[in-house]
């Protein structure tokens, strides 16, 4: 069980992200250092000194072998390669790869890949878009220091969060500008209009390429989206009726 310690205690041990819990109304966040077994409240700590010094140790967080050197927030090489969290896919997750069977983990991935995830606005040092699993609301907005956000969409899969996000992304940043930030000058937006903003803009897209059999015999992309008899792409879109009895092979 983690122990609770002083502000004036010292602490060893391996560090993990802050736990960031909101405050009552109107109260600020409330932040825990955690390392190793113990923790220590940070907001009690305001106004007071506070020094880390590195060992020249790390432990890999998940499997807690000693390493040279930190891969992925905190894992070891041979975790890096092998641990489904590891995997480019959790950066993009357009990119998810689980059914085509090549999934590092698929009992991890089912348990957080295939669960509901937002997409979401929000304000940290500008606007910014982004995805985050339901049950890590308000918590992924604490750990980027957003000063306001707003859930636009709710989706039944990470997947689907990255399709979505990548449409947004044409039109605001995914990233955040730690710099500013850190100022804490950050000028409050009207994040409904915002959004309402952004899903006009993008209701249809602004140039539509079109696939054609006959002239294309073989397409390929990720699907979109479906409208009437049209299968949207990011490679372009390809109305079906169109090819009433072509013979054709399909891959999903």
């Amino acid at each position: 069980m983690a122990e609770s310690i002083d502000a004036a205690a010292e602490l060893r041990g391996c560090l993990t992200k802050m736990a960031i819990a909101p405050g009552a109304m109107g109260e600020a966040a409330r932040y825990t250092l955690r390392v190793g077994d113990e923790r220590l409240e940070l907001n009690a700590c305001l106004g007071r000194p506070l020094a880390l010094a590195w060992t020249g140790a790390i432990a890999c967080t998940h499997c807690g072998r000693a390493t040279k050197k930190s891969f992925a927030q905190g894992h070891c090489y041979p975790c890096f390669k092998t641990l489904a969290q590891c995997d480019t896919c959790i950066m993009k997750p357009e990119t998810c790869h689980f059914f085509a069977g090549t999934c590092r983990e698929p009992e991890w991935a089912e348990r957080h890949c295939f669960q509901p995830h937002i997409v979401y606005l929000a304000n940290a040092s500008g606007l910014k878009v982004g995805i985050t699993r339901g049950t890590q609301v308000p918590t992924r907005w604490l750990d980027q220091g957003a000063v306001q956000a707003l859930p636009i969409f709710s989706v039944d899969t990470r997947q689907q969060s990255g399709f979505v996000e990548m449409l947004f992304k044409e039109e605001v940043s995914d990233r955040t500008n730690w710099r500013a930030m850190l100022k804490g000058d950050t000028v409050e937006m009207d994040l409904p209009a915002e959004r309402d903003r952004l899903l006009a803009r993008l209701e249809g897209p602004t140039k539509v390429v079109s696939h054609n059999l006959d002239k294309t015999p073989e397409i390929a992309g990720t699907l979109l989206g479906l409208k009437g008899q049209y299968l949207i792409l990011d490679s372009g879109v390809i109305n079906l009726r169109k090819y009433t009895g072509y013979e054709v092979r399909v891959a999903a």
